[in-house]
């Protein structure tokens, strides 16, 4: 078995990529508008991905923009997506900078959760050990869910 992509569907495809791309600095892989279907999917990778999603078609996040509006809730919705990240103070910092709520804050140096447009909720864990307590976010109280 090989793990190929996590698709998640989303509203405004706009400020989705947004969020993806120019925010967490995800990339994008491909593109396919479907007029029949009334679709749009892209696909985005990590940076530290991007060799093995050109090659390989994976790991990639495949986000789905379905033209009429629609509302998801109940079984279309999931858990969580879960990035590796270089340094996570620095990037829950840029992140809150341009009005990303931080839901979870990186209390221990490893692990915070923030939420996409649609709602989605993203684990980012440090990579390597976690990184030692500092302020803001030692003392910061969760917000919202994830």
């Amino acid at each position: 078995m090989e793990y190929l992509h996590t698709m998640v569907r989303v509203s405004d495809l706009e400020q989705s990529l947004h969020f993806y791309c120019s925010l967490l600095g995800m990339e994008e892989v491909s593109r396919r508008d479907s007029e029949k279907g009334r679709f749009t999917l892209v696909f985005l990778c990590a940076p530290g991905d991007r060799d093995s999603a050109h090659a390989n078609k994976s790991p990639m996040l495949e986000l789905t923009w379905n033209w009429d509006p629609e509302e998801y809730t109940g079984g279309r919705n999931f858990g969580h997506l879960a990035y590796r990240v270089e340094n996570i103070y620095e990037l829950c910092q840029y992140l809150q900078d341009n009005g990303v709520t931080i839901n979870r804050p990186p209390r221990d140096g490893r692990m915070a959760f923030v939420r996409s447009p649609d709602g989605i909720s993203i684990e980012l864990l440090q990579k390597g050990d976690a990184l030692e307590p500092q302020e803001p976010w030692a003392s910061m109280e969760n917000t919202g869910t994830w």
